[in-house]
């Protein structure tokens, strides 16, 4: 698949089926991550990689505990707010079943931070779906980065105290298979030309 193609026909995936891709093309991926631009190419974004069933059952409890304890506002992220909502009716599995889990971190404090972990994303987004594996941004984690026992948990599976944690990506087959690639037309993202 040629890049332009990869990135026009990279979708969301939601339903993941048990299979577990190889690691030499979860590497590449991630290799796919690590090669993406960062500011002052400081290469600082981390990449803890989670494919132990154990861990990532454990994490769906942790996260439905901690969004279980929120309360929905006025205003109040649409996302964030169906988080909360499935979490108190015990249904919030965050990484849709997927079995493979990779969480972005980068240095608190630095400015790129997001920004580089973001490329980072992207490139492994890209890369998935050239391999025909899905993949979907996982916010959750993210959000919950002050959670003391959120931070206690993911200090058990690498993530340093100097760090922030800046998003995640799921990566797996999708459930029929290829992952979701369907055409999505764009009714957003506004351009403006200044000639």
């Amino acid at each position: 698949m040629e890049a332009l193609e990869a990135i026009l026909t990279r979708r969301s995936t939601r339903r993941f089926s048990a299979e577990m891709p190889d690691k030499k093309t979860v590497e590449a991926i991630i290799d796919a991550g690590r090669h993406a631009p960062s500011g002052g190419n400081n290469q600082t974004t981390h990449f803890i990689v989670i494919s132990d069933p154990a861990v990532l059952s454990e994490l769906v409890v942790l996260v439905r505990e901690a969004f279980a304890k929120m309360e929905v506002y006025p205003g109040m992220y649409s996302s964030m707010k169906n988080n909360v909502i499935a979490a108190k009716a015990g249904k919030l599995v965050f990484h849709y079943n997927a079995p493979i889990l990779i969480v972005t971190a980068n240095r608190k404090g630095y400015g790129n931070a997001l920004a580089d972990s973001a490329c980072a994303l992207e490139n492994m987004m890209i890369a998935a779906n050239a391999m025909d594996l899905g993949t979907c941004w996982i916010n959750q984690l993210h959000w919950l980065d002050e959670d003391p026992v959120i931070r206690e948990y993911m200090y058990s599976l690498g993530l340093e105290e100097n760090e922030t944690i800046t998003g995640g990506l799921v990566i797996g087959y999708g459930e029929g298979g290829l992952p979701v690639r369907s055409e999505l037309p764009r009714t957003g993202n506004p351009v403006t030309w200044v000639e």
